[in-house]
């Protein structure tokens, strides 16, 4: 008997499945505290949670019969990915179940925060009748700023194009053609702001995102605009938000997620202009039915069949195949990560070149690990091995792919072209004896770079005391240098230089190296 956990509150039919199933038993036991789970989690060969449960890498090591780790929802940063797949546990998601919900969620508060339902309903409650001062405006003709054209994104735009909106989007890896072809306006961030009366967000929470919305891009906005964040709490500086709000460069807010959640104390909650909920983008009966009904049947036709569906971290590859190819998709995933850091701009064109001795061996999961690996710093959780190929198309992405057995250097070489408007791109990689990845060309340079961690991509002038003085520089602030490649480019004047440091660079660091003398560039890459 197979026995499944479900560690966080799921609809009744996901949980119906596991119990009609023979060969599965299932256990419900929600508000675990983390020791809790940890003591029981080596009876079960599956965990389903929700966003509650934090699946941590003592979780998985405790974990000793763990076959998959099942989301019933889109987000995954509860779990620990990378400790997942070095157990061999897979972790997948439902990214669609939920998509349509949390994109009608948006409009509803938009459409809320325009008339002011919340205040109406709380001043009659209380006995007030406060007509003129709750004076709303109307949607119709007004401008909507769309940023980020992912799933939920390009929803909202729809939705709000049948309000007779006009609606402008932003998306620097979707190209402008692809969201023309969908019947919406491609603009810059910089335009969005100036021209949007209301802007939804609809983008992961990255590195790169995170106080997206902060005072830089409130001073940019028109007088008044009005600002709805269903995606994910952090994007909107929630300080910045209240200053602009106090200012009355916001004409008001609506928030469905928060920096700390809940967020307790805090006094963005006590404006008047501020409408909010707890996190109920994905809350409707028909979603939570639709993303437990899905991971349960993952969940079953992993633990069952050995079948894959929407997994983020392990592709749908008969075992046999997996070993022959799989040291090539995962150099391959590395491949794409570091082309997306590298690209500026939207990708317009992905070109996959396999040479050498490949014969026999289906390449086919290795360019969707490519793709995959070169969309998730784009997408986030939404890309996988089943949808990657998908994802891309969506994107207006071109991919073309060619093998020739005409070998040059190596016995087995990878080239990942990628197209952007700024340009194009190189990297080239390949497995050093069974298993060992190594990145052998960025565009002119050659080298062998080890593809993981924290990395900096230096481009300096080949000149007496360049690299020492980078050196130094690390030195002075303590970050030790684990790792060193140094790369010429062929005119015999430039060095790329790849550095892979025990510990992330902070910013102030790489930009102090940036103003160095004979460093032309300083890029952080995460690996």
């Amino acid at each position: 008997m197979l026995k499944v956990l479900v560690s966080d509150v799921l609809g009744d039919a996901g949980i119906q499945i596991f119990r009609d199933h023979a060969e599965i038993e299932v256990d419900v036991k929600t508000g675990l505290a983390p020791e809790e789970l940890i003591a029981i989690i080596g009876e079960y060969d599956a965990l389903v949670i929700r966003s509650a449960t934090r699946v941590t890498e003592a979780v998985l090591e405790a974990g000793k019969k763990l076959k998959v780790v099942g989301r019933a929802g889109i987000g995954l940063d509860n779990v620990d990915i990378p400790a997942a797949t070095k157990r061999g546990v897979v972790v997948m998601n439902t990214p669609t179940g939920n998509v349509v919900t949390t994109a009608e969620h948006a409009i509803a508060m938009m459409m809320a925060l325009t008339r002011n339902i919340p205040q109406g309903t709380l001043s009659l409650k209380e006995g007030r009748w406060d007509k003129k001062k709750l004076q709303g405006r109307e949607v119709f003709n007004k401008t909507l700023g769309v940023v980020g054209f992912g799933k939920i994104g390009s929803i909202v735009a729809d939705r709000a194009k049948g309000l007779r909106m006009k609606v402008v989007i932003y998306d620097p890896f979707v190209t402008p053609e692809q969201i023309q072809k969908s019947g919406f306006e491609s603009v810059s961030l910089d335009e969005l702001y100036a021209r949007a009366d209301y802007i939804s967000v609809h983008v992961p929470k990255l590195k790169e995102t995170t106080g997206l919305l902060n005072k830089a891009a409130f001073d940019k906005m028109k007088d008044g605009v009005m600002i709805v964040n269903c995606a994910r709490g952090g994007i909107v500086d929630e300080d910045d938000l209240q200053d602009a709000i106090q200012s009355g460069k916001v004409a008001g807010a609506a928030l469905d997620v928060f920096e700390t959640e809940p967020p307790g104390e805090c006094r963005l909650l006590e404006m008047d202009r501020l409408i909010c909920t707890p996190h109920l983008g994905a809350s409707t009966r028909e979603a939570q039915t639709n993303v437990a009904v899905a991971v349960a049947h993952q969940i079953i036709d992993y633990i069952v069949d050995g079948t894959v569906v929407n997994a983020v971290n392990v592709p749908s590859v008969a075992g046999d195949l997996l070993k022959k190819i799989g040291p090539y998709m995962e150099v391959g995933d590395r491949m794409g990560c570091l082309q997306a850091q590298l690209a500026s701009g939207p990708v317009k064109a992905v070109i996959i070149e396999y040479t050498g001795d490949f014969k026999g061996m289906d390449m086919a999961p290795v360019s969707t690990a490519i793709l995959k690996g070169l969309l998730t710093p784009m997408v986030k959780y939404a890309v996988n091995f089943v949808n990657a190929p998908i994802v891309a198309k969506e994107m207006g992405i071109k991919v073309t792919e060619s093998t020739t057995s005409e070998a040059e250097d190596y016995t087995h070489l990878i080239t990942l072209r990628v197209i952007t408007d700024a340009g194009e791109n190189l990297v080239a990689g390949t497995i050093i004896g069974r298993s060992d990845l190594k990145v052998v060309k960025i565009n002119d340079f050659r080298l062998e770079l080890v593809p993981e961690g924290h990395i900096l991509l230096i481009f300096n002038q080949d000149q007496p005391g360049a690299i020492g003085g980078i050196g130094t520089t690390l030195g002075n602030h303590d970050i030790n240098i684990g790792r060193m490649q140094v790369g010429q480019d062929k005119d015999g004047e430039h060095n790329i230089i790849f550095l892979q440091t025990d510990t992330p660079v902070p910013a102030e660091v790489i930009e102090t190296l940036r103003t160095a003398q004979m460093v032309n560039s300083v890029t952080p890459l995460e690996l």
